[in-house]
C-alpha cells in the first residue's frame, strides 16, 4: 500500500543511500513544455537530514534540470528510487531544488563541509528541500542485478581536464558549459534562457566565459535566426582570453 510522509523516515535512510541509481524529474511552468526525466548513477548523492536530499550534478548532453530550477516561480523537482533487489519499493521525494554551482563559494563550502569529491565534469550540487515523501508497492518493477557503475562520463571529462592543463584552452570546463549544452538544450529551456538570461544554467563560470568567447555555441538551423540566437550573437562576440 502507498504511504505518504512529511519528511524522510529514519527507516528509509539506509535504503536510500544503498541505491545505485535514481531518476530526477522537472518541468517548465509553460504548459507546452515537456517534462524532463534524467537518470542518475554513481555514489554521488546523500541526505543532510530528514528534509534535505542532495546530489552532484554531472555535466551531460543537456541542462534541463537546472534550467527548470532557475525558472522564476518554479524549482519543482521529484526524485524517484526503485528497488531492483530485495523487497519491492518505489520511493519519491517531492520538493523544490536549488543549485550550488561549481566555481561559487557555496559549492566550495558544501564539498568541504560534507567531504564531497568534485570529480571532473561536476557542474553543481543540487539541493532538494523535501516537502513530501511517497512510497508505493513497486510490485511490477523487475529484478536487476547490479554489475558496476559506468565510468565513461568520468573518464571523458578527466581527459578533457588533462588536455586543458596541458595547454589546450578550448577544453576548459567553463567554456564547455555554454558551448556544450547549447547544442542540445530543448526549445522550452532555450525560451527560459532567452527570457531570463541572467538566471540560466551554469550562469557563473559558463556565462563569464561565453562573454569572452569569439565562437558562438553550435545550434541547429532552426535556432540560427531566433531572437535568442541574435541576442547571443550580440552578447558573445567579444575578444577572448584563456578561460
Amino acid at each position: 500500500m502507498g504511504q505518504f510522509y512529511e519528511e524522510i523516515p529514519d527507516s528509509l535512510f539506509k535504503w536510500i543511500l544503498d541505491q545505485k541509481m535514481f531518476w530526477v524529474a522537472t518541468a517548465p511552468l509553460l504548459g507546452s513544455g515537456h517534462v524532463n526525466i534524467s537518470p542518475k548513477g554513481g555514489p554521488y548523492f546523500g541526505l543532510l537530514d530528514k528534509r534535505t536530499f542532495w546530489y552532484l550534478d554531472l555535466t551531460g548532453s543537456g541542462n534541463e534540470t537546472v534550467s527548470h530550477l532557475y525558472e522564476p516561480g518554479n524549482g519543482r523537482i521529484t526524485v524517484m528510487f526503485n528497488a531492483f533487489e530485495g523487497g519491492p519499493r518505489i520511493l519519491r521525494l517531492f520538493g523544490h531544488g536549488r543549485a550550488l554551482e561549481n566555481g561559487t563559494p557555496q559549492f566550495a563550502d558544501f564539498i568541504k563541509k560534507h567531504d564531497v569529491d568534485p570529480i571532473p565534469g561536476a557542474r553543481s550540487i543540487i539541493l532538494v528541500d523535501v516537502h513530501q515523501v511517497g512510497s508505493s508497492c513497486g510490485f511490477s518493477v523487475p529484478y536487476y542485478e547490479f554489475k558496476e557503475h559506468r565510468n565513461t562520463l568520468n573518464e571523458f571529462f578527466a581527459r578533457k581536464v588533462e588536455r586543458y592543463e596541458n595547454g589546450k584552452a578550448e577544453d576548459s570546463m567553463p567554456r564547455y558549459f555554454p558551448f556544450g549544452w547549447a547544442n542540445c538544450t530543448p526549445s522550452c529551456c532555450w525560451r527560459l534562457i532567452e527570457d531570463h538570461p541572467d538566471t540560466g544554467p551554469t550562469r557563473t563560470r559558463g556565462a563569464s566565459t561565453a562573454s569572452r568567447a569569439t565562437t558562438l555555441p553550435k545550434r541547429s538551423a532552426s535556432r540560427s535566426t531566433s531572437p535568442l540566437s541574435r541576442s547571443l550573437s550580440a552578447r558573445w562576440r567579444i575578444p577572448s582570453t584563456r578561460p
